[in-house]
C-alpha cells in the first residue's frame, strides 16, 4: 500500500495527521482555507479521495466514511468546484462541446507535442512519473458512475461498460490499461509501485485526478463524470500516437511504447462508442443532465490545459516540473536538474 504523502501546507497538514492517527477527526478545522486550485488543498481532497480507493498504509479502514473527514472533503470540494466553474464558459451544447474536442491542431505546444518534437529522456521520465497518479488508478474513478446509470434501458450503461471491459484488459490480467503503463514504467526504470511519485506531484497534477474523484463520487455529478469520460477517450488517440513517437525517437525498448499504442487504437473505437452511445443514451433518457456533461468537459479540459502549460512552461526554463526527484534509469540528469530548481 501506498505511504501517507508529506503534507504542503496547513489544510493538508490537519488531514494528514487525521489520517496518521495524530489527530481526532472532529479537531478539523470548520472552514478549511487555502487556494483551491493550490498544492495544499488539493492534496487534502487527494488523501481524502484516496480513502474510497486503495488508501494508504497504516490508515484505519473505517476513516473511510468518518463524518468530520467527509464535512472537511465537502467544503474544500465546494470551493474547488466553485474555482473551475468560475473559469469555464458552461452551456448546455453537448455536440459543440464534443465538436470541439474532435479538431487537433496543425502544430500543438503541449507536452506530447513536446516530447515528440525534441523532448529528453529525462522529461519523458518525468510525464511518465507524474501521469502514474492517474494511469495506475486508470478507468477506476470513472467506474463510480455505473450504478447510476439506467439498467433497463440500458444503452448508456452497456456502452460505458463496454469500454471499461477494454480499459480491465477485457478478462486479461495482463491487459488491464494500469498494468499495461506499470509495465512502460518498469521498461523506462521507473518505481511502479501505487501512489510512488505523489510526493512528486505539482498541484495542477492532483487537481486533474481529483476532478474524475469528485465528479464519480457525487450521483449529483453523474453527467460531468461521462463528460470527463468522453474526453478523456476522445482526444487520447492522437496524444498517445506522439507519445509512441517520442519513445521511439529516443530509441527506447518496444515495451515502452505498448500503452501508448494500446491507446491510439483503442481509444479511436471508444470515441465512437462514447459519443454514439454512451451520451446520446445518457441524454436521451435525461436531458436535463446536459449542462453537467458540457460542465465534465470543460472543467477536465481547464485543468488538463493548466497541467500541460505548467509542464511544457518548466521544461522551456531547464528546469524539472517534480516537487521530488524522480528514481530512474536515467536520474542521474534529473536529480541534477531538481537540487538546481530546488536549491538555485
Amino acid at each position: 500500500m501506498p505511504v501517507l504523502p508529506r503534507p504542503r501546507g496547513p489544510v493538508s497538514a490537519a488531514v494528514l495527521d487525521v489520517l496518521g492517527g495524530r489527530r481526532a477527526a472532529g479537531d478539523l478545522p470548520s472552514h478549511p482555507d487555502g487556494d483551491p486550485l493550490g498544492a495544499d488543498v488539493q492534496l487534502a481532497l487527494y488523501c481524502c479521495y484516496e480513502l474510497h480507493y486503495r488508501s494508504f498504509d497504516g490508515v484505519a479502514d473505517d476513516l473511510e466514511w468518518d463524518p468530520d473527514l467527509l464535512r472537511v472533503r465537502r467544503r474544500l470540494e465546494d470551493r474547488f468546484l466553485d474555482a473551475v466553474r468560475a473559469e469555464v464558459e458552461g452551456g448546455d451544447d453537448v455536440e459543440a462541446a464534443v465538436d470541439a474536442l474532435l479538431v487537433e491542431p496543425t502544430e500543438g505546444s503541449g507536452p506530447s507535442w513536446h516530447l515528440a518534437r525534441d523532448g529528453e529522456r529525462w522529461q519523458l521520465d518525468e510525464y511518465v512519473a507524474l501521469r502514474s497518479i492517474y494511469h495506475l488508478k486508470e478507468a477506476d474513478p470513472q467506474a463510480w458512475v455505473i450504478p447510476r446509470l439506467d439498467g433497463v434501458d440500458g444503452r448508456a450503461k452497456a456502452s460505458l461498460m463496454t469500454v471499461e471491459h477494454d480499459e480491465f484488459g477485457a478478462g486479461r490480467a495482463d491487459r488491464v490499461h494500469a498494468r499495461i503503463y506499470a509495465d512502460m514504467m518498469a521498461a523506462l526504470g521507473l518505481h511502479t509501485g501505487y501512489g510512488a511519485y505523489l510526493d512528486a506531484a505539482p498541484a495542477e497534477v492532483l487537481a486533474t485526478v481529483n476532478i474524475m474523484s469528485l465528479f464519480g463520487l457525487h450521483r449529483r455529478w453523474r453527467g460531468a463524470s461521462v463528460g470527463q469520460f468522453a474526453l478523456i477517450e476522445i482526444t487520447s488517440p492522437p496524444g498517445s500516437a506522439r507519445l509512441v513517437t517520442a519513445i521511439e525517437r529516443l530509441g527506447l525498448p518496444a515495451a515502452a511504447t505498448a500503452f501508448h499504442a494500446e491507446h491510439v487504437e483503442a481509444d479511436a473505437v471508444h470515441e465512437q462508442v462514447v459519443r454514439r452511445e454512451l451520451i446520446a443514451g445518457l441524454l436521451e433518457r435525461e436531458p436535463q443532465l446536459a449542462a453537467d456533461v458540457v460542465l465534465g468537459i470543460q472543467a477536465s479540459t481547464l485543468l488538463e490545459d493548466r497541467f500541460a502549460d505548467y509542464l511544457v512552461r518548466r521544461w522551456s526554463d531547464g528546469e524539472s516540473a517534480l516537487l521530488a526527484p524522480v528514481a530512474s534509469a536515467a536520474s542521474g540528469r534529473t536529480l541534477r536538474r531538481w537540487l538546481v530548481s530546488q536549491n538555485g
